[in-house]
């Protein structure tokens, strides 16, 4: 696994990055290690929000240990009523034979000590909300270094909206730039343009990509590829609602759900240049993905679910 200085350094000038910036140290301190040790992590289960279906919510059980062996922490800073969101979800994984706990919290924030919590953790969620807040939630604690070390020895780590887009390694915070010549309505992005996308570092759990959620549903396009032809060497990753990505131990993408995963790889693709009055590209690989199917992120191929 790896979190590098180009993910930093890609937010857009203008941006604010403020916590961020402290989280993207602790990243790059608990981080740094060669391809040995991406080799012995565990899973990642990245769910694009809405309803979960019964398979996903035992998938990441099984993920995690299986009934009776699970012990997965809940990371419910996203949300605006942490305590509660994160019972919530403990008490849907018990139901799924699992052991289930929220990350001990102080008010709206980590209690002192609460890394420790996770130190028998077989598998950690992260719940929806705001990314942004997620992220400022953690910057200063050594909550996120806690949750490398578990992935790296093996636990499962997944999250849904909010706790999606933090997994990567630039994350789309849902903010953008409005030019006063087009119009907005709501959770609308009409343009595929330059600086109109505001990023911020994930966590780097998935390297080499930007993920979004909610993405068929509500129809972010746009926001994706503005993101991913402003930075071609991240693949787009764009998860809808009650589906999965699945990350393998052995780097292989899966599908897992309801619906699509779509996949914009930038990465041999010819960019319009920055100072071209209009954003756009040629030969950029688009992969529709439903339940069953597969994507090799080094090699950039796609296998669709037998028939």
């Amino acid at each position: 696994m790896r979190f590098t200085r180009r993910t930093i350094t890609s937010v857009p000038r203008g941006v604010r990055t403020g916590p961020a910036i402290a989280l993207a140290s602790v990243l790059l301190t608990a981080a740094a290690t060669g391809r040995a040790a991406a080799q012995h992590r565990g899973s990642l289960l990245i769910v694009g929000g809405g309803t979960q279906p019964d398979a996903l919510v035992q998938r990441f059980v099984d993920l995690a240990g299986g009934a009776g062996h699970a012990v997965i922490a809940i990371v419910p800073l996203a949300g605006d009523e942490p305590q509660a969101t994160g019972d919530e979800k403990a008490d849907q994984l018990r139901r799924f034979g699992a052991r289930a706990y929220t990350l001990p919290l102080s008010g709206d924030a980590p209690a002192a000590g609460a890394a420790s919590s996770l130190d028998s953790a077989t598998g950690i969620w992260f719940t929806g909300g705001d990314q942004s807040a997620l992220a400022s939630a953690l910057a200063g604690t050594d909550i996120v270094a806690a949750i490398v070390r578990r992935y790296r020895v093996g636990a499962a780590i997944g999250g849904t909206s909010a706790g999606a887009a933090i997994m990567s390694d630039s994350m789309i915070t849902g903010n953008q730039r409005r030019p006063d010549s087009v119009g907005y309505y709501g959770d609308e992005f009409p343009l595929i343009a330059r600086g109109t996308i505001e990023i911020r570092p994930g966590f780097g759990l998935l390297p080499g990509a930007i993920v979004d959620q909610h993405f068929v549903r509500r129809e972010r396009t746009n926001r994706l590829l503005s993101a991913v032809l402003e930075r071609p060497r991240l693949l787009g990753v764009g998860i809808d609602e009650g589906t999965a990505l699945e990350v393998a131990p052995d780097g292989r993408w899966w599908v897992r759900g309801q619906s699509v995963v779509v996949i914009y790889d930038a990465r041999r693709a010819t960019i319009t240049d920055t100072t071209a009055p209009v954003l756009g590209a040629r030969g950029v690989a688009v992969h529709i993905l439903p339940p069953g199917s597969s994507f090799d992120p080094g090699h950039g191929t796609a296998r669709l679910v037998a028939p």
